[in-house]
C-alpha cells in the first residue's frame, strides 16, 4: 500500500504545526506552504521531515504550483486571517485572505483533480448571535455572524459546498470551536494569560492581569484533539458534509483564568477593563460533536486541565529563555 500524502496551507501556524505532527505520526508524507518570511519556529523539530514551498493563497499561480509540485492525496486548508480583535481592525484584509484565499484553493483543488479529500477549516464564530435550537449547537443550526472573521468563515463554508455541488469536489468542512494549547500566539485568551503568568513567575511583570469580560462561556478543546479530527475527517468524512469539532462542554472564561492561576504558588490579581471588552463577544457557546463521532470516531482525549498546564509550561520555557521578555 502506497504512503498517503497531504498538503497543508498554514503548516507553520499553531494548528498547522500540530496537524503536520499528527499526519507524520500516522505515516503520511507531509508537505505544506509558507507565506513570505513566515517564522518556522513551530515546525523546527520536524522541519527535516517536511517538504515546504512558498505559498500565497492570494496568488492563484502560487496555489497551483504548490499542489502540482507535491501531488498530494489530501489537502488541508488552514491558512487564514484569525483572531477576532485583529480581524475587526483589518476587515478588508480579513475578507481578502479568508474568502478570496479559500476560493483560490478551491479552484486549485478543482483544477488539480486528483484529491481524495479536501478539508477546509471554518469556525464556531459563524454562529454569532444565533441561538441553538436545543441545548447545544449542532451542524443544523443557522449561522448569524457578527464579526468580520465569522462573516468570512460563513462565506467560505458556502463556497466549499458550492464547489462540491457544482464540480463534485470531495470537500469536507470543519466547524472548529475554540481550541488552545502550546504554541498558540498570545492574542488568544489562554495563551495570553499563560504568557503573563509565566512573566509574573519570572519576576518580569507585576502580579496582576487585566482582562475583558470573563463571564463569557465557551467550548474549549485541546489543539491536539482538533487536528486529530482534521485527519479523521480527511480519511473517513463524507464529501459535501459539515462537521463540528468541539469538547461538548462549556466553561466560563473566569474558570479558565482561575485554572491557570491555580498552577502557580503566587497570588495573582485580576482587573477587568473596558478596553478589553468586545461588543461582539458571543455570550455562551457549547457544541456537539456527535456527528463527527458517528461518521469517523471523533472523541476527546485531552482534559482542559492538561491543556492549561501544557500551555503554561510552554510559556514558562519561552519567557525563561528570554525569547519573549516584555
Amino acid at each position: 500500500m502506497s504512503q498517503p500524502s497531504a498538503f497543508i496551507t498554514g503548516i507553520a501556524g499553531f494548528a498547522g504545526s500540530y496537524l503536520a505532527e499528527e499526519l507524520l505520526e500516522a505515516g503520511y508524507d507531509v508537505s505544506g506552504g509558507l507565506y513570505e518570511n513566515e517564522p518556522t519556529d513551530n515546525i523546527e523539530g520536524i522541519k527535516s521531515r517536511l517538504r515546504l514551498a512558498p505559498l500565497s493563497v492570494l496568488k492563484p499561480e502560487s496555489c497551483i504550483e504548490g499542489l502540482s509540485r507535491f501531488r498530494p492525496d489530501y489537502l488541508f486548508h488552514l491558512a487564514g486571517f484569525a483572531g477576532k480583535a485583529r480581524t475587526v481592525e483589518e476587515e478588508r484584509l480579513t475578507y481578502r485572505v479568508n474568502i478570496e484565499g479559500t476560493l483560490n484553493m478551491l479552484e486549485t483543488a478543482r483544477q488539480y483533480g486528483r484529491l481524495k479529500k479536501a478539508v477546509f477549516v471554518s469556525s464556531s464564530d459563524v454562529y454569532g448571535v444565533s441561538r441553538p435550537k436545543g441545548e447545544v449547537f449542532t451542524e443544523e443550526d443557522v449561522p448569524a455572524p457578527v464579526s468580520p472573521y465569522g462573516i468570512s468563515k460563513a462565506a467560505t463554508e458556502q463556497t466549499c459546498f458550492y464547489y462540491h455541488q457544482r464540480y463534485d469536489l470531495p470537500v469536507v468542512v470543519i466547524r472548529a470551536f475554540n481550541h488552545a494549547g502550546p504554541r498558540q500566539s498570545e492574542g488568544f485568551v489562554v495563551a495570553d494569560w499563560a504568557r503573563q503568568i509565566a512573566a509574573i513567575d519570572a519576576g518580569q511583570q507585576e502580579p496582576e492581569i487585566t482582562t475583558g469580560n470573563v463571564a463569557v462561556v465557551k467550548d474549549f478543546s485541546d489543539v491536539r484533539d482538533i487536528v486529530r479530527g482534521y485527519r479523521q475527517a480527511a480519511e473517513k468524512g463524507r464529501p459535501g458534509e459539515l462537521y463540528q469539532l468541539c469538547s461538548g462542554e462549556s466553561i466560563s472564561v473566569l474558570k479558565i483564568f482561575e485554572g491557570l492561576v491555580a498552577l502557580t504558588s503566587l497570588q495573582i490579581g485580576r482587573r477587568e477593563i473596558a478596553s478589553k471588552k468586545r461588543s461582539n463577544d458571543i455570550p455562551a457557546m457549547r457544541g456537539s460533536h456527535r456527528k463527527a463521532a458517528d461518521h469517523f470516531g471523533y472523541h476527546v482525549r485531552y482534559s482542559l486541565d492538561k491543556t492549561l498546564a501544557d500551555t503554561l509550561d510552554y510559556w514558562r520555557l519561552k519567557v525563561g529563555s528570554g525569547v519573549l521578555k516584555k
